[in-house]
């Protein structure tokens, strides 16, 4: 631009403008100087909007006076690139932050890499952060920060504490994993020997712990990982610890082997071949083991699990453990579908290989073989009808009361009879205990309101040394009750988070199809199949039921 003429001092710093006033052309404002500085080869110096202005006032004055003299002014300047290096707390990490220079040098992905070890970065510099960071800054505006994580170390992993193996299965989980015939194909008749140890079989290994996996810092420093405890070895009922190794169970009697809670013991078991009218009812304090059929009207009653491997025909059967019926079960039920002829009650889970008119009741989860029809089933955890791996049974013409998701095979029957799976009683009870737990809360939230504000007003006024105690036990008072509240306020927490895992986690899962005549409740919420479905999925979202075909 003619009468403007653009120069850097000696230094190579800062850039100098000079106008001569009679051969500018036209006027000159702010905006055409800028442009001028932008279009040249110094437009990425920083300049300096003030002395820009200045230099302009006085072009301004000497055209007034009409002056030719030639006007000089410093309106910008080189800034170099800013490079920090920051290694976070714990040295775990290092950033790199950037601030783009004005008129400088390009840095190189070399230099930050020199910049980066310069700062004692040592052990987890990844050269691929570092690129895309140069990436970034090549693209950015002078005086533009940018900033990335170009090195992580590693967290010492502490080690895990002894853990305790089983080395005997419980009943119920050798029954879902049937043995595996010579020819290589699982044979679902062939569920395992259903057998108790005997005195001196070894039950449970408890593993060492582990010494961790050391880590290290950004600058190379080495973090020793807490190595991990022992756990205490308790031997449970029936069992003992060996005499020539402290890591080791036994049994110490004869009998069936539970695991359960980390923890392992041996009921002492009743073996009959059968139980009948010749055999008599059972009661007995400790695991009943039938190898047989258990007949009409007949009753077992046992305090551990009870395993019939045989048949079970209108009987009632109550077990303290888990309830395990390697064939079948067969009951009666009235007209009005209320009374049935074989009851079983677990405080564990229940097995059947196949079932019709049975009144089931657990706490924990039901898996049938083949088929379930015509029975009342109330359960707290999952249900499967089929292998646990793939349920592919039949469940038609049941009333169940679940509190976790159903899965089978097929739900329903062609001919449309009808099969309710109802997960309201589990979901009732969390809502009536947030809805204490709330109320509770608000109450106890009041209270320290109304007592904080008092201690405030107590501890702001003089207190004679003869009342020094009362206050301090009154402030501990109010101090504990604080706590109360807020352990309160955590457990009313989870409590929600608890209904919310809840309505996720029931729904009725379908491996071939869903026929009509399958409702699904949740209290006034309901889904009813009025077609058939096939592969589907029925859960609940966004507070309603939604079907959805499965692909796998």
């Amino acid at each position: 631009m003619e009468g403007i003429i653009l120069q850097v001092d000696e230094s190579d710093t800062h850039l100098n403008v000079q106008i001569k006033p009679e051969e500018l052309q036209g006027n000159l404002d702010v905006k055409s100087l800028l442009n001028a500085i932008k279009n040249s080869e110094f437009g990425d110096f920083y300049i300096n909007d003030e002395a820009v202005l200045k230099l302009l006032a006085n072009l301004q004055k000497a055209i007034k006076n009409e002056s030719n003299d030639t006007l000089i002014e410093q309106v910008g300047e080189r800034r170099d690139n800013d490079v920090k290096c920051k290694i976070e707390e714990g040295l775990l990490s290092a950033t790199l932050s950037i601030t783009k220079g004005y008129g400088a040098s390009q840095l190189t992905i070399e230099d930050l890499v020199s910049l980066a070890e310069n700062n004692k970065v040592q052990r987890g510099l990844s050269h691929k952060r570092v690129y895309a960071l140069h990436e970034t800054y090549l693209v950015a505006k002078p005086g533009e920060i940018v900033s990335a994580t170009i090195a992580k170390g590693l967290p010492a992993k502490n080690g895990r504490s002894s853990k305790l193996q089983p080395l005997v299965q419980n009943a119920l989980d050798r029954i879902l994993r049937p043995q595996t015939s010579h020819h290589g194909r699982v044979d679902m008749r062939n569920l395992g020997d259903i057998i108790c140890v005997k005195a001196g079989t070894e039950l449970l290994r408890r593993l060492p712990p582990s010494n961790g996996r050391p880590g290290y810092t950004v600058t190379g420093e080495v973090i020793t990982p807490k190595a991990g405890e022992w756990q205490t070895l308790r031997p449970g009922d029936g069992t003992v610890i060996s005499g020539n190794d402290d890591n080791l169970l036994l049994a110490e009697m004869s009998g069936m082997p539970k695991f359960k809670d980390e923890k392992m013991w041996v009921d002492d078991t009743y073996i009959c071949k059968g139980v009948n009218v010749g055999s008599g009812n059972v009661n007995y304090d400790g695991a009943v083991l039938v190898n047989g059929d258990v007949t009409e009207k007949m009753e077992i009653i046992a305090t551990g699990d009870v395993t019939v491997n045989g048949f079970v025909e209108s009987a009632t059967i109550h077990a303290g453990g888990d309830i395990i019926i390697t064939e079948g079960a067969m009951g009666k039920v009235n007209d009005a579908g209320t009374e049935y002829s074989t009851i079983l009650r677990a405080k564990g889970s229940i097995h059947i290989q196949h079932g019709q008119g049975l009144d089931i009741k657990c706490d924990g989860g039901v898996t049938i073989g083949r088929q379930l029809a015509f029975s009342k089933i109330v359960c707290k955890k999952e249900m499967f009808v089929g292998p646990v791996d793939k349920p592919n049974g039949n469940l038609f013409a049941c009333s169940i009361f679940s509190q976790n998701r159903v899965q089978a095979g097929t739900f329903g029957a062609v001919s449309g009879s009808n099969l309710t799976l109802d997960f309201s009683e589990g979901f009732n009870s969390l809502l009536a205990r947030k809805d204490s737990l709330d109320e509770l809360v608000r109450q106890i939230r009041q209270n320290c309101s109304r007592h904080a504000d008092r201690m405030k007003i107590i501890n702001s006024k003089f207190i004679p040394d003869d009342l020094r105690d009362k206050v301090n036990a009154a402030q501990e008072l109010f101090d504990n009750e604080s706590q109360l509240m807020q352990w309160l306020e955590q457990k009313a927490v989870e409590l929600t988070a608890n209904k919310n895992d809840y309505q996720q986690n029931i729904m009725l899962v379908a491996n071939k199809r869903i026929y009509p005549g399958v409702v699904v409740k949740l209290n006034n919420r309901t889904w009813r199949a009025e077609r058939e479905y096939s592969k589907a999925k029925v859960s609940f979202q966004g507070h309603q039921w939604q079907c959805e075909s499965v692909t796998t």
